[in-house]
């Protein structure tokens, strides 16, 4: 019984009735006007009203902005279950145009049917219940009102479906929707890589350095790691608020934040952050300045980020090396660390900060080697991560950007099992 009953006094029934009616309001206005009602044949002033109003409904539909419009109060009114599929955008195309005229005439002929339907029901009903058979025809009326009421949620759902097909979104606006969806999605999944780099590293930073103050005790190496946990706290806070920025899509430095991305030439103070944490880095980086287009300098430095603090996390005390230089066209990165267990004692103080040593742990391939991944693939490169036996590698200097990057002394001897990461990116994008 309740699915009897419920379309009945459902909002969205009046409001579609509502709707019809307007259509209907339009066609009556051009039926008193011309042809006009006296004197006339009834098939003459049927014939003569349709003719008018699907001219005048046709050169409405000329109007770009008619679509618009008949989008936004079928949206109101029609109560579409996902308002996407009614369009509030102009006409654009002589297709669009055609579209719109279908659906003014389409509207107005099944508004004019329901409404003169609604007339004669009314009618009929006030001629039987005031006639000298009311008593008679009164057990009909609830009869009578149920059908008419359905009769109209179907007209209601045709006018919807008839406005999703008529109104709803062109090959063109659906194939600019897909593409403003899929931009909004990598957008967001930057952002999500962003912040996974920037904070992963600074957290890994932090406890490394708190765990080692800890357990030292030495009140000078204390106040270092305070230090550094300050620094790069503070530098997360700079790629929180710049993320922050872009989530808000305010215009760049418009509140007097820092928007400025991080670059390759940021990479020594990084590798300042890993040597204070308790390994030792070993860097050559031959870049030229001006080099590198500025997405693909903030990607590279993302990327080694990540390959420093992944180093942190699972190989904590053990010599980094890192190498980015421009050979045939492409960008090379390379950051590689001794596994932990080889080469000396992972309890030899030199090798590990207090509180540090024996903690790495089994690498997998987690969120930030894929991060990785996506963004070489994105770039038009590729990478490469997992353990590697019998690598030699030397002591490594070299500039960056014009400025010196000091380098921690250390070697990796023959023999030893490292991580490698190492990603090919090429100088011009898309190629």
């Amino acid at each position: 019984m309740s699915g009897l009953v419920a379309p009945l006094v459902a909002g969205a029934t009046y409001a579609r009735l509502l709707h019809l009616l307007v259509g209907w309001v339009f066609a009556g206005i051009v039926l008193m006007v011309y042809p006009g009602t006296e004197d006339k044949p009834l098939d003459e002033i049927v014939m003569k009203s349709i003719a008018l109003d699907a001219v005048l409904l046709a050169l409405s539909a000329l109007v770009p902005a008619a679509r618009r419009a008949e989008g936004v109060q079928a949206r109101l009114l029609l109560v579409p279950d996902r308002e996407e599929d009614i369009a509030t955008e102009p006409s654009r195309t002589r297709a669009d145009r055609w579209r719109t005229a279908g659906w003014l005439i389409g509207r107005v002929a099944l508004g004019s049917v329901v409404g003169f339907a609604l007339i004669l029901v009314l009618a009929t009903c006030y001629e039987r219940l005031t006639g000298p058979l009311a008593l008679w025809y009164l057990p009909l009326a609830p009869v009578v009102a149920i059908a008419f009421g359905w009769f109209v949620v179907h007209a209601g759902r045709l006018q919807l479906a008839m406005a999703v097909r008529l109104l709803g979104p062109s090959p063109a606006e659906r194939l600019a929707e897909a593409e403003l969806r899929a931009e909004r999605l990598l957008e967001r999944n930057r952002l999500a890589r962003e912040l996974h780099d920037s904070i992963g590293h600074a957290l890994t930073v932090t406890v490394l350095q708190a765990g080692a103050a800890r357990e030292v005790g030495d009140p000078v190496f204390a106040a270092k790691a305070l230090e550094v946990i300050e620094e790069t706290g503070r530098r997360a806070m700079e790629d929180l608020e710049r993320t922050l920025v872009l989530l808000r899509e305010t215009p760049a430095g418009a509140d007097g934040v820092a928007t400025e991305q991080p670059g390759i030439e940021q990479l020594p103070a990084l590798f300042d952050t890993a040597r204070a944490a308790g390994s030792p880095v070993e860097a050559r980086i031959e870049v030229p300045a001006g080099t590198l287009p500025g997405v693909l300098s903030r990607e590279s430095y993302r990327i080694v980020q990540e390959g420093v603090t992944n180093a942190l996390k699972y190989a904590p005390g053990e010599p980094l090396d890192v190498r980015i230089a421009v050979r045939a066209g492409r960008l090379e990165l390379r950051c590689a660390n001794r596994l932990p267990g080889t080469g000396r004692s992972p309890a030899d103080p030199a090798r590990h900060p207090a509180g540090t040593a024996g903690r790495g742990a089994t690498r997998k391939g987690g969120k930030g080697l894929r991060g990785i991944r996506e963004r070489a693939t994105l770039l038009g490169g590729e990478s490469t991560a997992g353990p590697v036996t019998g690598s030699a590698v030397g002591p490594i200097v070299g500039p960056i950007a014009g400025s010196a990057v000091a380098s921690t002394p250390g070697s990796m001897g023959e023999g030893s099992g490292e991580w490698v990461l190492s990603v090919r990116l090429p100088l011009r994008l898309g190629s």
